[in-house]
């Protein structure tokens, strides 16, 4: 029996640190230069430039209006009013538009959009071809109604048609919402209901791991659910209009750029806190939370973020692999305020192998490569060589988001992708699209950890008594506002869902749901969601810290911890599931060697009771482990009550989990 490790690495280990050339050429070194020339300070680096971000709140905001050159058809009056959050005001009587953002520095000739599908082969789209497009199908909306608040739903995949209609909507200062066409009419209805649209976008269907799925029936039902929509615009993707005739009030979506063919493009001037677009947290338990936020938050958020955190520069060009139902499809989009160029992929990104992203990279001389964390490992347990087979001369950012990346994972970007290269780990949310710990280029990177807290997000780590503490695992809390937090969750009148959700234990401090350290050096390390925290013999861990002894061997490939030990009835019980390489299998001596793992690694009280092989682990469209859903169903939630299907990767893979219940409970 083989007990032999991957390539094994302490957390907090050095991997990387930038040059003081590569510190200069940052964005966020000339920043801290020009406020220090604009604002007689001192700052020296970047922990003490986050000091004064969060200190100086309003000083600092007010810096990024100015630095950004933000075009404001009226100014503010105030940076910040009201009382403690979230009963807060950003920029009162500011009234600007996020699209016009989008093209003030437009280089006609040069390209915005690269893209590649498993339907249509590499292209780009030219920012004049991107600015024509947004303006035909803008007038295409106004002419079917569109007006200021009114809402726009995508039901698209991450095509540059999708980003056209966004722009166009945004212009207009209507309000945007889009669910990838992976997502089940239910998930979809669902989310759009809510919102009652005025038009829908659709494509016919798609084609993903080689396979076409026509969409037709699911615009049927969507349309039929949601008596607002007054226009279906559909687009030819898939190739599939043979049923077309069926769709009410259709309109082609190349008639209405033909029928407003040389429109000029108008920007409607809307106050900082128009709603912009729509968001959903994830909808695995309940119906979806639609998250509101503004032009004018999401825009100055948005500038920070890809600016100082992303580095991005004109002549950069940003991917990140993502559908139009995340939160990181809106982040990639908003690249294009920066003037650097936006990569586009819809697809199975395993399909026909794991190279086809790495492969995507050269093609397109990719600068920003963004993932997740759980592709990362899925390279790194495959032995793909990206480095050897690759040109990745242009690559200089790596970043991953999604869930915690193992220091095994870091090591295997440096070994296996580029030695000389910034791995920016990250993590945010939906909630604030944006994240709030992750890359800056000024700072090391150490093996398990997050750089650093981002600019203007005062983020702290409570313990149990409400206090903050640094080189101790608490919950992660902000406490002060952010411009791009919701402005409301559509249909909470009252903002009693949005208090209880984000306020409910420290009224006033935004509880955000992860546990997570602060090291003494101020970088940062994610352990997991905090509802599926794991308490044994009163020792708490996250998850992802047995996720990362286990799966840093060379026999298992992925895994599931359940913690039943209250709920069960039977006692302190925590079984373990793995999903196992090819050629191993779970017998004694494997289960033993786990054990010994999580023992020597994590914790002796937290050693599994049993440990079960399973051929995969349920996992999000956003590649989240399912915890609390499985532990739910376990404890015999009903499978349509505890988690929406639809918004999985493998929902077949929950099969096992419900017999696994029922053998559980009649032992």
């Amino acid at each position: 029996m083989s007990t032999k490790k991957k390539a094994s690495l302490a957390e907090g280990q050095l991997l990387w640190q930038p040059s003081e050339k590569q510190k200069e050429q940052t964005n966020l070194y000339h920043y801290m230069t020009w406020l220090n020339q604009k604002q007689g300070l001192n700052i020296k680096d970047y922990h003490e430039l986050w000091s004064w971000s969060v200190e100086n709140m309003e000083d600092f905001w007010s810096s990024l209006w100015e630095y950004f050159n933000i075009q404001a058809k009226q100014p503010y009056s105030k940076v910040l009013s009201g009382g403690r959050m979230p009963d807060v005001r950003w920029f009162e009587g500011a009234t600007l538009n996020y699209s016009e953002h989008v093209f003030r520095y437009m280089r006609p000739k040069e390209p915005a959009i690269f893209f590649a599908s498993e339907l249509r082969q590499l292209d780009t789209l030219s920012w004049q071809e991107l600015y024509d497009q947004v303006a035909s199908m803008a007038a295409g909306l106004k002419a079917m109604g569109v007006r200021p608040g009114d809402r726009v739903a995508a039901y698209m995949p991450n095509i540059p048609e999708t980003v056209v209609a966004f722009l166009a909507t945004a212009s207009l200062g209507a309000i945007w919402s889009s669910c990838s066409p992976e997502f089940g009419s239910s998930s979809v209805i669902d989310r759009f209901k809510q919102i009652e649209p005025k038009v829908l976008l659709a494509v016919d269907g798609y084609r993903y791991g080689g396979k076409d799925f026509n969409c037709f029936d699911r615009v049927k039902q969507i349309q039929a659910a949601i008596p607002s929509l007054e226009k279906t615009v559909l687009l030819q993707y898939l190739g599939a209009y043979t049923d077309s005739t069926s769709l009410t009030q259709l309109v082609r979506w190349e008639e209405v750029l033909a029928q407003h063919q040389g429109a000029e493009l108008k920007f409607e001037q809307v106050p900082f806190d128009q709603p912009l677009w729509v968001l959903y947290s994830s909808g695995t338990t309940g119906l979806p939370k639609a998250i509101v936020q503004g032009h004018g938050g999401i825009l100055l958020e948005h500038l920070k973020l890809e600016t100082f955190h992303l580095d991005l520069k004109p002549e950069d060009r940003l991917f990140w692999f993502t559908t139009t139902g995340w939160m990181m499809w809106n982040v990639v989009v908003s690249g294009l305020l920066t003037g650097a160029s936006i990569i586009l992929f819809d697809g199975n990104p395993g399909y026909p192998d794991l190279n086809v992203l790495w492969e995507l990279a050269e093609q397109t001389q990719m600068t920003v490569f963004g993932t997740s964390a759980s592709f990362l490992t899925q390279c790194m347990n495959h032995g793909l060589e990206p480095g050897q087979h690759f040109n990745l001369n242009a690559l200089k950012t790596i970043g991953s988001t999604g869930s915690p990346l193992s220091p095994e994972g870091f090591k295997w970007v440096y070994e296996h992708v580029k030695s000389d290269l910034w791995l920016a780990s990250v993590s945010g949310g939906t909630d604030l699209c944006s994240a709030f710990v992750g890359g800056v280029p000024l700072l090391p990177v150490h093996a398990g950890e997050l750089q650093g807290r981002a600019l203007g997000a005062h983020v702290q780590t409570f313990d149990e008594s409400g206090r903050a503490v640094i080189d101790q695992v608490g919950e992660l809390v902000i406490t002060d506002p952010m411009p791009s937090m919701p402005l409301y969750l559509w249909g909470d009148h009252r903002g009693e869902r949005y208090r209880e959700t984000y306020f409910n234990m420290y009224p006033g401090i935004w509880k955000h749901g992860d546990w997570m350290k602060i090291t003494p050096r101020g970088t940062c390390v994610i352990y997991g969601r905090s509802d599926s925290t794991i308490n044994r013999g009163g020792v708490r861990i996250g998850s992802s810290e047995i996720y990362s002894a286990v799966e840093s061997m060379a026999e298992v490939s992925d895994s599931l911890v359940i913690d039943l030990q209250e709920e069960s009835g039977k006692g302190d019980s925590m079984p373990l599931f793995v999903v196992l390489n090819e050629g191993f299998q779970l017998d004694e001596d494997l289960k033993k060697a786990i054990k010994q793992c999580i023992r020597e690694n994590c914790s002796p009280r937290h050693v599994p009771d049993d440990i079960y092989a399973i051929e995969q682990v349920p996992r999000t469209l956003n590649g989240k482990k399912l915890e609390v859903p499985v532990k739910r169903i376990i404890m015999g939630g009903a499978v349509e009550q505890v988690v929406s299907k639809d918004a999985l990767q493998n929902p077949a893979s929950l099969d096992y989990f419900i017999q696994w219940r029922q053998k559980y409970f009649a032992q």
